[in-house]
């Protein structure tokens, strides 16, 4: 089983659960009680092999430590090293990499600034939990795009909390205008980067229309309690609803993404 969340935009988010060759519908679940029950065998999700321990959310760790999605620079796209030749998989890096990125900003507990190829919108901030997105940038390479994304977070963060955005208390935010100050107070930074790599490498959006995104809750948490198969085989509760990667059950929440390559079974009813 890949026991990854699907998503799909159709006015609220529709999710379903990879089983095999199945997806498992999950909205129609919510207000059921479910069994998610861990066999205690992890492929890696890349090469296959068993492995006893996952990293980096679903891979071996020979996989992990020579594969390019599973580098450094992912988590921190400024630290790209393509450009010195010792990318780990440069026909990888080729692909998803040096190709179009966006900055964007998002409202998943809070305002925040992050990137993500074009091919991921809106998918990117459904996976974060965001309830408001709004593309500030468009950039021709990853590292570019984290090279303004280093800009930006010196005013507004990079990173979710998570626990605020399962707790549903997120107020909306004018992106517009937030988008407008940011510009603003970035102006000399991003200015050196255009005189850097060239104006048709980084360039503003500054006509693009926020969007708004449902999530199928039911009933957010009062109090989040972190579910976790490493501590317990089997997890049980009632839907109370889908939020990014988490599944939010009457017993805790689950981060279905942590537990990539775990062979999970589920039942519903």
């Amino acid at each position: 089983m890949q026991n990854q969340l699907g998503v799909e935009e159709a006015g609220k988010v529709t999710y379903h659960l990879p089983i095999g060759d199945q997806l498992i519908p999950l909205n129609p679940l919510i207000g059921q009680p479910i069994k998610l029950l861990y066999h205690g065998v992890i492929n890696c999700s890349y090469c296959g092999r068993k492995t006893k321990k996952s990293f980096n959310q679903g891979y071996c760790y020979p996989c992990f430590t020579k594969l390019a999605q599973c580098d450094s620079c992912i988590m921190s796209p400024e630290k790209c090293h393509y450009h010195a030749g010792t990318c780990r998989q440069p026909e990888w890096g080729d692909e998803f990499c040096m190709t179009e990125h966006f900055v964007y900003l998002a409202n998943s507990s809070g305002i925040k600034v992050g990137i993500t190829r074009g091919s991921q919108i809106p998918t990117r901030w459904m996976d974060q939990g965001a309830i408001q997105a709004l593309p500030i940038f468009r950039v021709s390479t990853r590292q570019q795009s984290g090279l303004v994304e280093v800009v930006f977070k010196s005013h507004v963060a990079d990173k979710t909390n998570w626990r605020k955005m399962l707790k549903g208390e997120v107020d909306i935010i004018d992106l517009e205008q937030k988008r407008d100050e940011l510009f603003k107070a970035c102006k000399a930074e991003v200015a050196a980067l255009q005189d850097q790599y060239g104006m048709q490498s980084i360039q503003a959006i500054n006509d693009a229309d926020p969007i708004t995104i449902d999530y199928p809750v039911a009933e957010f948490p009062s109090k989040v309690t972190s579910l976790n198969f490493d501590k317990q085989a089997e997890i049980t509760g009632v839907l109370q609803g889908i939020k990014g990667q988490y599944l939010i059950m009457d017993t805790g929440v689950l981060n279905i993404r942590k537990f990539g390559g775990y062979h999970i079974e589920f039942t519903a009813g």
